[in-house]
């Protein structure tokens, strides 16, 4: 594969409401620098996708957006993540407290095993909701919103891991936004599913970014090319361009980036 010069690179500076940013991360796995002093803004109410070949360091990026890099055995992350002006990476964060603000929602459906309602409002529970109409409130609201609940209302109680691959995962996205998150993560999220299922998540997706700021890791050229307004390119552990998703896919400005889109790599 063609060296490309990390030095030429082209960084979008957003001049618009932020939601969150990163100053000079970096991602050790041991001696392995898997993220290499990344700076990146994303702009709030808006779709971010991150692309880049395997091994390039977007799911890996992805993750310490809300620090779940940190049970890693040998993982060491520094440098600023900022949300809301507060420095999430520094050590007395409260870590699940920040979760509540940036959720995630990962590359497989990961449903718990008890009924679709019980998905929704496990979460809530624990936070002392106990409002039984407030919780139904909010697992119609989530449902609806993740363009399940029409599908499901009649068979709440029923298992989730009943429900379809496509099913499952727009499960999962309701339970992540039943917190009322101000950031929604996700790596991959319809690499597992089929093409009619992965287009009714990406709908879901461009319906949320009106209430939720939204960051995905996609493999898929086609669906960052469909779904995000902007789009960051990894490689080897950097950020080579960073720019409105209509410029990336049809004017990049770096070669590595053109040659990724234009499939001569990855």
């Amino acid at each position: 594969m063609e060296k490309y010069d990390f030095n030429d690179r082209f960084i979008l500076n957003l001049d618009t409401p932020e939601a969150l940013r990163t100053h000079d991360l970096h991602v050790w796995y041991g001696n392995n620098e898997a993220i290499k002093g990344v700076d990146l803004q994303f702009e709030k109410n808006k779709i971010t996708s991150l692309i880049g070949a395997s091994g390039s360091g977007k799911s890996t990026y992805l993750r310490s957006l809300n620090r779940m890099n940190d049970g890693i055995s040998g993982t060491k992350v520094t440098g600023e993540i900022i949300y809301k002006e507060v420095d999430i990476n520094a050590p007395a964060v409260d870590v699940y407290e920040m979760r509540k603000h940036i959720g995630m929602v990962f590359q497989r459906p990961n449903p718990f095993s008890k009924s679709i309602y019980e998905n929704i409002t496990f979460a809530l529970k624990r936070h002392g909701i106990k409002d039984k109409k407030l919780l139904a409130e909010i697992v119609e609201t989530t449902l609806k919103q993740a363009a399940l609940w029409d599908q499901v209302k009649d068979n709440l109680h029923q298992s989730a891991l009943a429900l379809s691959g496509g099913q499952q995962q727009r499960l999962c996205i309701a339970r992540a936004i039943a917190m009322k998150p101000d950031i929604l993560l996700l790596d991959e999220p319809a690499s597992a599913l089929d093409p009619i299922s992965t287009s009714k998540v990406e709908e879901t997706l461009v319906q949320l970014k009106e209430d939720y700021t939204v960051i995905i890791v996609t493999h898929n050229m086609q669906q960052a090319a469909r779904i995000s307004d902007y789009t960051a390119f990894f490689y080897s552990g950097q950020v080579i361009e960073y720019d409105l998703t209509a410029n990336i896919f049809t004017q990049p400005q770096k070669k590595a980036t053109n040659d990724y889109v234009s499939g001569h790599f990855g």
